[in-house]
């Protein structure tokens, strides 16, 4: 289950909570280990000696024999009716635990968010509501068992009362003396057993046909390399990027990107800027291959992005985002995530670039030190310095740069923006920054609105159409203010925000 949804295209985790999909894998899985555990063969070991007792039992008195089995169908019947009414409990309790597992985990996932705004109680409230919903749940099941439980020793009594009626009309008939009416009942119990048996692993087994249904479901959930139309493996690549004419929508009939049509050349950078909502990050979702386009096409080397196989692909792939998501587990191991097999001197390069040795060395345990989920115990610097290493040690030849400083401070910035550098040398780049300044030198800067190219070029060109992108532009470091400065200063402040490459 987790390697099956480990290779579920990002649409599917885009519908799915995170703890949601925790609690199908362990969870759902254990109803189906119950069903093929002891229980079950226990009671295919019960079918085999019922059999065996039925054959001796018809030897003995047919007639009683046959009574019995109908009776005994009769009550599978109902069986079988009240096993199909708990089915759906089980499954709604599969559902409701998926859901509970799901807010407990983004809770304490975002325990500081909680504890910022005094948000312990109504998050205890949230839990307490999914919690009884499930004791509902469990009552039903629970009721629903205890009938069948009931019903079962009603039949038991039945069939063991018919049993001394007929077997004692028997006898007095002589049809049947006390040693074979002794040897009959103590058959029967071995053929009776299995329907006694079935009513107490019966919630058991329900249990895991549920479990097994939402397992089911999840393997039947397309992978992205299963996709008929990926064949073609490229190993290595360019990394030349091109957009033709490309729309995309999340929903129908809701298009968010309009005709997009750029090329990137190996070696060379291209910024995204623009308003938030514009598109930008959709299109880094289309390179990174997490979405097919709805129209046009998405070529790498002159290959549609759509036919490549994405395991081949994404290891030529590097993407450092805003959020620097770290293991919980060393600085070395969070650094090798990338490339696993690297050498230490691998590892010790590529963390010298990005400035990681600089904190790493300080620690008792140096680069065997434990970071914390998610990297707590680290500042926003130092993780955001762990994955340019991360990036670097993978040497890819497509990278993706998503708001890769904007949540640092100056300082920080200044240190990892020289790691930056070196981690786009002869690699095709893209950059999204809402600090303008740090796209000064890209090759090509695209400016997003709406879902189109409003304007493209260069820093120089598109600062001197005074378009969109100088708004934007100017907007942001209050050069509009020029006009109350002394000729020339505001040169000079605009050279001064802007030297961050």
């Amino acid at each position: 289950m987790q390697q099956h949804i480990g290779r579920l295209p990002v649409a599917f985790y885009d519908e799915n909570r995170t703890g949601t999909l925790v609690a199908r894998i362990m969870t759902d899985v254990e109803g189906v280990r119950n069903l093929v555990g002891t229980g079950l063969l226990e009671f295919v070991g019960g079918i085999l000696t019922a059999i065996i007792a039925f054959c001796i039992l018809i030897r003995i008195s047919g007639r009683m024999t046959l009574l019995t089995v109908c009776i005994l169908l009769v009550f599978g019947l109902i069986l079988q009716r009240a096993f199909k009414t708990i089915r759906p409990i089980f499954r709604e309790r599969s559902r409701i635990n998926a859901e509970v597992t799901g807010r407990l985990t983004e809770s304490l996932g975002g325990v500081r968010v909680v504890k910022g705004y005094h948000a312990e109680e109504s998050e205890a409230r949230v839990f307490a509501r999914g919690v009884d919903r499930l004791l509902k749940n469990v009552i039903s099941s629970i009721t629903a068992q205890s009938l069948m439980t009931l019903s079962s020793t009603m039949v038991l009594g039945v069939v063991g009362g018919l049993i001394m009626y007929l077997g004692a009309k028997e006898i007095s008939a002589h049809r049947l003396d006390v040693g074979g009416y002794v040897e009959y009942t103590m058959l029967l119990a071995f053929m009776v057993a299995p329907v006694i048996q079935l009513v107490s692993i019966g919630t058991q087994l329900t249990e895991a046909l549920a479990g097994l249904d939402r397992t089911t479901e999840i393997l039947n959930e397309r992978e992205e390399d299963s996709e008929p139309n990926r064949t073609v493996a490229v190993d290595p690549i360019r990394g030349n990027v091109a957009f033709q004419n490309v729309t995309f929508a999340y929903e129908i009939n809701k298009p968010v990107l309009h005709g997009i049509s750029f090329e990137s050349k190996p070696g060379t950078v291209t910024a995204l800027v623009g308003s938030s909502g514009s598109g930008k990050s959709t299109i880094i979702s289309l390179i990174c291959g997490f979405h097919n386009a709805v129209g046009g096409e998405v070529l790498i080397d002159d290959v549609d992005l759509a036919t490549i196989r994405l395991s081949s692909y994404r290891q030529q792939l590097g993407v450092v985002l805003q959020e620097t998501f770290l293991f919980d587990g060393t600085i070395r191991e969070n650094i090798l995530f990338s490339r696993p097999l690297a050498t230490e001197e691998q590892l010790m390069e590529a963390s010298r670039i990005a400035r990681v040795d600089e904190f790493a060395e300080r620690f008792p345990e140096k680069y065997d030190t434990i970071v914390g989920e998610r990297g707590v115990k680290l500042s926003g610097g130092q993780r955001q310095r762990i994955s340019i290493a991360r990036a670097i040690l993978a040497d890819p030849r497509i990278l993706i740069l998503d708001e890769a400083t904007s949540s640092l401070d100056s300082e920080s910035e200044a240190l990892i923006q020289s790691g930056l550098n070196f981690l786009m040398q002869g690699r095709t780049t893209f950059v999204i920054a809402h600090r303008l300044s740090t796209i000064r030198r890209a090759d090509q800067i695209l400016v997003i609105e709406q879902g189109r190219i409003v304007e493209r070029g260069t820093h120089e060109s598109l600062y001197k159409l005074q378009g969109r992108y100088y708004d934007l532009y100017t907007r942001q470091h209050g050069l509009e203010t020029n006009l109350f400065l002394a000729p020339g200063e505001g040169d000079k402040i605009e050279e001064s925000v802007s030297g961050t490459i």
